[in-house]
């Protein structure tokens, strides 16, 4: 039986400094980097700290508005979203103290990066874990020629997993296939395992054939982005090393959502974003398409009005919904980025609703934001005020009939890794002054 997959954040804590170093470290940060400032301002040194968060705030309003304005009133706005922080500067160097402010920028990001290090927990799994299984001995390859800017060739893909013991499918992208398909095909020919080199899009469907069949599945990292392989803990840089999978293999567990019927591997969205990638123009002019739809969408004058129900919580009206198969971890401004886990049992939910520049200053405290949710769940409904909305699934771009149900599979997914592998990222705490204070002043404590 198969170990479970925990992923992302599998630093250990005793690799890591010392705890009580890393806090003392912290707070030695912060006092130093406030001492120029109270000792060459004083009292001043308040009011320049309140400015420089103004002027991020009036800089986050402007962008707000240039992203819901045209013509003129997006060009005033985009200036006013850069000449708001510039103006600061200028003050700080007029009274001369811009070195002492960035001096404390400097330092606070040294304390904050110290702080979560040390308020990190120390029982997080090894990343390398998984139950060693024997090579397969008729794994079943679907390679994409054009993945990745052409990574299958680059690399030799082919000719290396030939060279293992498997048997390749490159597509032609002349002549489509039902990728589906051809991996049940595989699987009554007898194979005993089944890889995609390819994108998010074409790996989820070759994982929910593998996932209904009970058989392992395997990522080879030649997509474009590789948020799956990433979070997997796979090279990136060289797709080629995945096939060690084949040899050197381990198995570990990891969930699948579903949205309706759709099983997707990375993510589902709903709003603004999945309008604009379903405009037939977004794939010859992407950056045209998206400024002119968006001040239509973010203000809720195009596009459906959707409603969001994620256990007890309710989102009415946001604009952009992102759920995806494990939560996101923390820690980062918007709450994206990579997933600790894989095998949580939870779909993330990240819902947007800024309806005002002084929610779009808000942004800037991250999922303390009011114009942010960022939840958990097990089943998300989306609701539309439309029969049918776009969606976009693993990078592909789709339309629903509403409502629209995601859910998840755990546990569903037998993954066959390469038993050496990169750590993933592990989730970030939240800041604890007491814990903090508690862990830079004693020998011992408490986690």
């Amino acid at each position: 039986m198969s170990r479970s997959l925990n992923v992302p954040g599998a630093g250990r804590g005793h690799g890591r400094p010392g705890r009580h170093g890393l806090a003392r470290l912290s707070i030695a940060a912060l006092v130093a980097g406030a001492l120029p400032l109270l000792l060459f301002a004083g009292l001043r040194s308040i009011t320049l700290l309140a400015l420089g968060i103004a002027g991020l705030a009036v800089s986050a309003a402007g962008l707000w508005w240039a992203l819901t304005r045209r013509g003129v009133l997006r060009v005033l706005a985009v200036a006013l979203a850069v000449l708001a922080p510039l103006a600061v500067l200028v003050r700080y160097m007029m009274v001369g103290l811009l070195w002492a402010v960035l001096v404390f920028l400097a330092l606070v990001f040294l304390a904050l990066w110290a702080a979560r290090f040390a308020l990190a927990p120390e029982d997080r799994p090894d990343a390398r874990e998984g139950s060693p299984v024997p090579p397969p001995r008729h794994p079943f390859l679907i390679m994409n020629p054009r993945s990745g800017g052409g990574k299958v060739g680059r690399f030799g893909l082919e000719r290396k997993a030939r060279a293992l013991g498997a048997d390749v499918v490159v597509l032609d992208p002349a002549h489509p296939r039902d990728i589906a398909e051809l991996a049940r095909e595989a699987l009554a020919c007898g194979a005993d395992l089944l890889g995609v080199a390819g994108g998010d899009g074409t790996q989820a469907l070759v994982a929910d054939v593998a996932a209904r069949h009970d058989v392992p599945f395997m990522v080879i990292s030649a997509g474009t982005r590789n948020h799956f392989a990433l979070d997997l803990g796979l090279d990136r840089d060289d797709p080629s090393r995945c096939l060690d999978a084949l040899t050197d293999g381990v198995e570990v567990r990891g969930d699948l959502g579903l949205v309706g019927d759709r099983v997707f591997v990375n993510n589902a969205s709903f709003g603004a974003y999945a309008a604009v990638v379903q405009s037939p123009a977004y794939r010859a002019d992407k950056a045209r398409t998206t400024l002119r739809m968006l001040p239509d969408l973010l203000t809720h004058q195009s596009g459906a009005r959707l409603t969001v129900r994620a256990g007890d919580t309710v989102i009415s009206s946001p604009q952009a919904v992102l759920v995806s198969n494990n939560p996101y971890q923390g820690g980062d401004p918007a709450g994206l980025g990579r997933r600790e886990r894989l095998d949580s049992g939870r779909l993330g939910v990240l819902g947007v609703k800024v309806d005002s520049a002084v929610q779009a200053a808000g942004m800037l405290r991250g999922r303390h934001g009011s114009g942010l949710t960022a939840l958990t769940a097990e089943e998300v409904v989306v609701e539309a005020d439309r029969p049918e909305i776009p969606v976009g699934v693993d990078g592909e771009a789709l339309v629903l009939p509403t409502p629209v149900r995601c859910r998840i599979r755990p546990g569903a997914l037998r993954i066959r890794v390469p038993r050496h592998r990169r750590e993933a990222p592990w989730a970030r705490p939240s800041l604890d002054p007491g814990r903090l204070l508690r862990l830079a002043f004693t020998r011992t404590a408490r986690s």
